[in-house]
C-alpha cells in the first residue's frame, strides 16, 4: 500500500476542513521517521562494498554504522528540550535539512574518515527527527487520534528498517555504494516542503516555560552516553578493561549528570517528573522489549543460516518477515488504541511478545524455518501494538512544554535497549552455544544458542508485562480511593 494511502487510512476522523491539513502534516512527520529508520538500515548492507572502496577493515568501515547509532543515541534527549525551548517546528527543518545536506556529503566523501564525519552529522539530523515527530504528533493532530498517528509512524519507520537491505543492495548494485546515501536528499527535500508547509507554527509559551538550555548537563548525559553505547558495542568481540573502564565512566557521568539536574534553574531533564510511574515503567517497558527486538536480529540470522542451512538470499527474505509484519500492523495497532485504551493494549502487546518468544524458544527446532516465523510474526506484530500504546500513553500524559524531552527519552530508551540486546544478548547466545566462533558453530550449538537465548528474552517480556500490570494498577487506585471516599 502506498504510503499516502496508508496515511489517510490511519486518519479517517476528523472535519472536512481539517483533514487535509493534518493528512498533509502527518505526512511529513511520517517520512521523517522513514528516513531516520532507513538511515539505519540501509548502510548496513553496503558495508562489504564499502570496505573494498577504501581498503579498509571490517572494523573499521563498522564505524560508518556506529557513527550514525552514536549520534542518535547521545544526541536525542537534548534535542527534545532544545525543541520545547526555540520551538519543534522550527527545529524539525533544521534537522530535516542537516539530515539532508550531511546525506550528500556522505555522498561525495572521498576518504572514509570523510564518510564516517558526515554520518555523525547525519545521525544528528535522524536524532532531531525521530524526537520531534513525535512530539509534533500532539500538536498536528486530534487527541483522539493520537493512537492512530503513533501507529503510523511506527509504521513508517518499520517500512524503512524492512525497505533498508533490499533497496540498499538495488542502489549498489545499479549505481555503486554512494547511491545509498545520495537517495536521501531528494526525500528530504520533499519532507522538508511537506513540513514547512503544513506542520502547524511554534505558539510561543509562557516566559517561565522558555528557560535557558543547560548546556552543562546535555554535555554530561552525550558523554555519559557515548561511554555506555561505546562499551557495549565494542563488547562484540570480548569484554576487557577498556570496555570496563568505559561502564566506569558511564557510572561516574550518570551520578554527575544527577547532581547538575538538581541544581540547575532550568535543567535539561527535570527528575520530578520521573515520580510519575506511567513515565517511569513505559521507558522501563521500552527498554525491556526494544532489548527483545535487537535479540530477533543478532541470533536470527546465525539461526537460518547455520542451523537451518538457509542460503544468504533466503535468510534475508525470511528476516524480512518480522519488519513486513510490523509496518502491516502499524496502522490497526493504532485504531486498537484508540478505541481500547493505551493502558490495555500495552498489556495485550507484550503478551504476545513473550508469547512469541517464549515459542522462538521451542518450535524452530521441531518445526523448522516455519516454526521460526510464526512466532517471529507474533513478536514484531505485537511490538508494533505495544510501541503504539506505550508511545501514545506517555505522550498524551505529558505537559505541551515537556513533549519534546519525553519524546527524546522514549528514543533513548529504545536505543539503550537495542545497544544493550545487541551485547548483552549477543553474549548470551554465544555462551549458550559454548563455542568459540558463531559463525562456523555446529547446527546443533546454533540451536541451543537460539532456546536458552530466547528463554532468557521471554524472562525480558515477562518483567515488562509485570511492570505494565503495575502500573495499571497504581494508575487506578486513586480513582477507587477517591469514590470510596466520596461514599
Amino acid at each position: 500500500m502506498p504510503p499516502i494511502n496508508v496515511i489517510r487510512n490511519a486518519l479517517v476522523a476528523g472535519s472536512a476542513e481539517r483533514r487535509p491539513a493534518v493528512l498533509w502534516a502527518l505526512a511529513s512527520l511520517a517520512l521523517s521517521m522513514l528516513l531516520s529508520s532507513l538511515g539505519t538500515s540501509i548502510a548496513n548492507v553496503g558495508l562489504p562494498t564499502l570496505a573494498q572502496a577504501f581498503s579498509a577493515s571490517f572494523q573499521e568501515v563498522q564505524w560508518v554504522v556506529l557513527a550514525y547509532l552514536l549520534a542518535i543515541t547521545t544526541l536525542i534527549v537534548g534535542v527534545g528540550r532544545i525543541g520545547d525551548i526555540i520551538g519543534r517546528r522550527r527545529l524539525l527543518l533544521a534537522g530535516i535539512v542537516l539530515f539532508s545536506v550531511a546525506s550528500l556529503l556522505c555522498g561525495v566523501a572521498s576518504t572514509l574518515g570523510q564518510l564516517i564525519a558526515a554520518r555523525a552529522a547525519q545521525g544528528c539530523g535522524a536524532a532531531i527527527m525521530i524526537a520531534l515527530s513525535m512530539a509534533l504528533v500532539g500538536e498536528a493532530v486530534p487527541q483522539a487520534r493520537t493512537g492512530s498517528a503513533m501507529g503510523l509512524l511506527g509504521t513508517m519507520s518499520a517500512i524503512g528498517t524492512a525497505l533498508g537491505p533490499s533497496l540498499g543492495g538495488v542502489l549498489i548494485a545499479g549505481f555503486g555504494w554512494r547511491a545509498i546515501f545520495l537517495v536521501n536528499v531528494p526525500l528530504g527535500l520533499l519532507t522538508f516542503l511537506l513540513a514547512r508547509r503544513h506542520l502547524p507554527v511554534d505558539r510561543r509559551g509562557p516566559q517561565t516555560e522558555r528557560a535557558g538550555f543547560d548546556t552543562l548537563g546535555m554535555l554530561l548525559l552525550a558523554l555519559t552516553l557515548a561511554a555506555y553505547a561505546l562499551a557495549m558495542t565494542m563488547a562484540r568481540s570480548h569484554f576487557g578493561p577498556l570496555n570496563i573502564a568505559l561502564l566506569l565512566a558511564a557510572a561516574i557521568g550518570a551520578g554527575l549528570f544527577v547532581r547538575v539536574e538538581v541544581r540547575a534553574t532550568a535543567p535539561l531533564i527535570d527528575l520530578a517528573i520521573f515520580r510519575d510511574p506511567g513515565l517511569r515503567a513505559g521507558l522501563a517497558m521500552s527498554a525491556l522489549v526494544a532489548t527483545v527486538i535487537m535479540t530477533t536480529l543478532v541470533v536470527g540470522p546465525f539461526y537460518l543460516a547455520r542451523a537451518l542451512g538457509l542460503d544468504a538470499p533466503f535468510v534475508g527474505l525470511a528476516m524480512s518477515a518480522g519488519p513486513l509484519a510490523a509496518a502491516l500492523s502499524g496502522v490497526p495497532a493504532g485504531r486498537s488504541v484508540d478505541r481500547f485504551g493505551a493502558p490495555r493494549m500495552t498489556i495485550v502487546g507484550l503478551i504476545g511478545v513473550a508469547a512469541g518468544s517464549c515459542m522462538l524458544s521451542v518450535l524452530p527446532t521441531r518445526l523448522g524455518i516455519s516454526g521460526y516465523l510464526a512466532p517471529m510474526i507474533v513478536i514484531t506484530a505485537s511490538y508494533a501494538l505495544f510501541q503504539t500504546a506505550n508511545n501514545s500513553a506517555v505522550m498524551t500524559a505529558t505537559r505541551p512544554a515537556q513533549r519534546g524531552v519525553n519524546s527524546g527519552m522514549l528514543g533513548l530508551a529504545r536505543n539503550l535497549g537495542l545497544i544493550t540486546g545487541a551485547s548483552v544478548l549477543g553474549a548470551v547466545f554465544a555462551l549458550a552455544a559454548a563455542t568459540p566462533d558463531i559463525a562456523t558453530a555446529p547446527p546443533e550449538a546454533i540451536a541451543r544458542g537460539m532456546r536458552i537465548t530466547f528463554a532468557v528474552a521471554a524472562l525480558l517480556a515477562a518483567i515488562a508485562l509485570t511492570i505494565a500490570v503495575a502500573s495499571r494498577a497504581v494508575a487506578t487506585r486513586p480513582v477507587r480511593d477517591e469514590f470510596s471516599v466520596g461514599k
